[in-house]
């Protein structure tokens, strides 16, 4: 039988989402520089797109091999992306231009977007600052067709200059690389008159292109830049290999075939043919940008105003009596605990590790490193631990993109230090996030161990950004379901058996369909069917028609989904299905699902969203939310970011972001109303909040 649901196409969903983060820029109501700084999340999040997903679709639209995509299907994909994003740039070119330059001019702060815009009292410091700070950096490379070709690096940007000879004539080309990493992007100008001055670095450059070259005359100027094949594939390279093998295919990044030349649209054709031809660039890669590429660099883009133009995000929360000692021991014993990041301060998690690396009853520390933080804090704690004389045990997942050698060189420090380090299986990927702290007495019976569950990372840094959720559990069922987790990493244990917690590759995809018939049986014998399902994405689509299943026998949906969203809403077969989307201060991280079970809900959080990789190729860990106090918390959660009317949007069958529009006193912004919210929860009079004396045993 013909099936005729329908789905949306995971990468121009995806540019729905980015599109969506740029429409921030667009936003009057928000500070100046945090309208800024969406542009730059917008161009970094894209800059990412081009170098994993439309490198792999150019792949298969040369000849590569694919599963599930023919040459003809990628070589529309596309085209109808290159559409897309040409028509979004135009926007951002839009906002850049004709918004946010006026409202830093209002603002008084002027950046200087090219030489005809420089004031006559800066022409003297600006030459002065090219000479003293800039000139001894540039190298400029003489470009000819048919010669050798300077190859241009990724991550880099550089400017494509025409000359004329003043003897012959003759026109010359060069190429030269912005000098980034010497001198800051922005330089910042002597103010005047109350005025505070900026310019790019590029700008500089080209006001002084005939102190470069001497016995030409500057026809133009223009700044070009490469995007890379940045993907790395060592799925199938047994465990002893996989290190030495990873660190070879993370240098050839830097090499990886070109999918995608981005160049100042206003270069002339002629000019933009002699490029395409002299450096084999394939016209399909042609991306027409603005002025001045890497906006992404706008994210560092320097206030000199004594005004904060910027935005006063909430100053995460400490837990009363979290600096006595064994607080989160006696917390945690005390009863289940929910940590809501970046509201709560991942101190939390850094003084858990701590209070285990002193307890004398700690025999053993587990934990999963997907990503974290430089120089980071819970490295340090581990470490700690296996110098005071606990059996440590990291398993590190070497595939976790672009953090390959920040995770290659912490294992190795950890490994010195004597901690137990397990690499990569062959084939999958571990993004389970979680933790576990096992105590026994001395005489080895087991006392009272510690696991913690999360929807995000062990990394101290994105905590402060990324909205996450960690579940702090002694439930004896869950700790024993985590000894199990492990023993499967540890290639201990083949066959699991979990009672709690939900792992996928073994019980996570049939408790999932189980709870989602059980909703489609309520529904159909006339009793409510309810679910809310928050997460990063939906793609895969054997979950999507379960919804759409569930849909179309009455059950109620909600779905939270940031950013890919497969599944189409407001069709016949998903007429129930509602998809908000939430784009605001914090990225929305978390994975939480509810199943309203007759009135009695279910809820869980974890670590994965409803793609393909996450439920069939990687291991990922989820856990029942069973203290009533909790379950209400993140029901009450899910409801707020349902009501939300500001930062808030529906997605409508045709991938536009429909705004819901606030415009009365009683609007209502999730992420400060969910803080306001979590105050007043754990300020109550009766709530435990850390002064509990039970003791730890």
């Amino acid at each position: 039988m013909e099936n005729l649901y329908r789905y949306f196409d995971r990468d121009i969903s995806w540019l729905s989402f980015n599109y969506r983060v740029l429409l921030e820029a667009d936003n009057d109501s928000l500070p100046l520089y945090e309208r800024i700084n969406f542009i730059a999340i917008y161009s970094s999040n894209l800059e990412e797109f081009y170098k994993v997903r439309v490198a792999e679709h150019k792949a298969v639209a040369s000849g590569g091999k694919s599963d599930g995509m023919s040459v003809d299907e990628a070589r529309r994909l596309i085209h109808e992306i290159k559409e897309r994003v040409n028509a979004q740039l135009d926007d951002r070119v839009r906002i850049y231009e004709q918004k946010i330059l006026p409202a830093l001019r209002a603002n008084h702060i002027i950046f200087y977007q090219g030489r005809q815009e420089v004031e006559p009292f800066h022409k003297e410091f600006i030459s002065r600052f090219f000479r003293e700070e800039l000139f001894p950096y540039l190298q400029p490379v003489k470009v000819e067709q048919g010669k050798v070709r300077m190859f241009l690096r990724d991550k880099r940007f550089y400017l494509a200059v025409r000359l004329r000879s003043r003897d012959t004539g003759e026109r010359a080309f060069y190429i030269l690389k912005i000098p980034h990493s010497k001198v800051p992007r922005f330089v910042v100008l002597p103010p005047k008159d109350g005025n505070y001055y900026l310019m790019f670095l590029e700008d500089i450059i080209k006001m002084n292109l005939n102190e470069i070259f001497t016995g030409y005359e500057e026809e133009c100027s223009y700044c070009c830049k490469i995007s890379r094949d940045a993907d790395v594939f060592v799925d199938d390279v047994p465990p002893e290999n996989m290190v030495e093998q990873l660190k070879e295919k993370v240098k050839k990044r830097k090499i990886g075939a070109i999918c995608r030349f981005v160049y100042d649209r206003k270069m002339p054709d002629d000019f933009l043919d002699f490029l395409v031809e002299a450096f084999g660039i394939n016209r399909e890669e042609l991306v027409p940008g603005d002025k001045h590429l890497n906006l992404e660099d706008l994210s560092s883009l320097p206030n000199p105003s004594p005004v904060n133009l910027s935005l006063s995000k909430p100053a995460p929360m400490r837990l009363p009596g979290l600096d006595g000692k064994h607080f989160m021991y006696r917390r945690i014993a005390q009863r289940d605990l929910l940590l809501y990041y970046p509201y709560y301060s991942f101190d939390h998690f850094i003084r858990f590790l701590y209070e285990a690396v002193h307890d004398s009853q700690c025999r053993e520390i587990m934990i999963t490193q997907y990503r974290v933080a430089e120089h980071s804090e819970v490295i340090g704690a581990l470490i700690a631990a296996a110098q005071n004389g606990k059996r440590v045990t990291v398993f590190v997942e070497l595939k976790a993109r672009f953090d390959e050698e920040n995770n290659l060189a912490t294992a190795e420090l950890m490994r010195k230090a004597g901690i137990h380090i397990i690499f990569s299986i062959p084939g999958l990927k571990v993004h389970a996030k979680v933790a576990l702290v096992l105590r026994a007495d001395r005489n080895g019976k087991p006392l009272r161990s510690y696991a913690y569950v999360s929807t995000g990372n062990f990394n101290e840094k994105t905590a402060r950004i990324y909205s996450d959720i960690a579940l702090f559990t002694c439930n004896p069922a869950i700790v024993e379901d985590m000894r199990t987790l492990f023993g499967v990493l540890k290639r201990e244990v083949e066959t699991p058996v979990f009672k709690r917690l939900l792992v996928a590759r073994f019980n996570l995809l049939p408790e999932l369909r189980r709870m989602i018939h059980h909703e489609i049986q309520l529904a159909r014998s006339g009793k409510e069917g309810r679910i809310i399902l928050k997460m990063n994405a939906l793609q895969d689509e054997a979950m999507i028609d379960e919804l759409y299943r569930a849909s179309e026998a009455g059950v109620q949906i909600d779905l939270i989904v940031r950013g890919i969203c497969c599944l189409i809403p407001g069709e016949s077969f998903s007429r129930n299905i509602r998809v908000t989307r939430i784009v605001d201060s914090f990225l929305e991280h978390a994975r939480v699902w509810y199943f309203g079970n007759g009135g009695n809900p279910k809820l869980f959080l974890g670590s994965p969203d409803w793609m393909k990789r996450n439920l069939y190729r990687r291991i990922e860990a989820v856990t029942p939310v069973t203290d009533k106090r909790l379950k209400q918390e993140l029901t009450d959660m899910l409801e707020l970011q349902l009501r939300a009317d500001w930062n808030a949007c529906w997605v409508d069958n045709q991938l536009n972001n429909v705004f819901k529009r606030p415009g009365h006193e009683g609007s209502i912004r999730a992420q400060y109303e969910f803080y306001r919210y979590l105050q007043e929860c754990y300020m109550k009079p009766g709530v435990e909040n850390g002064d509990s004396t039970a003791p730890v045993v």
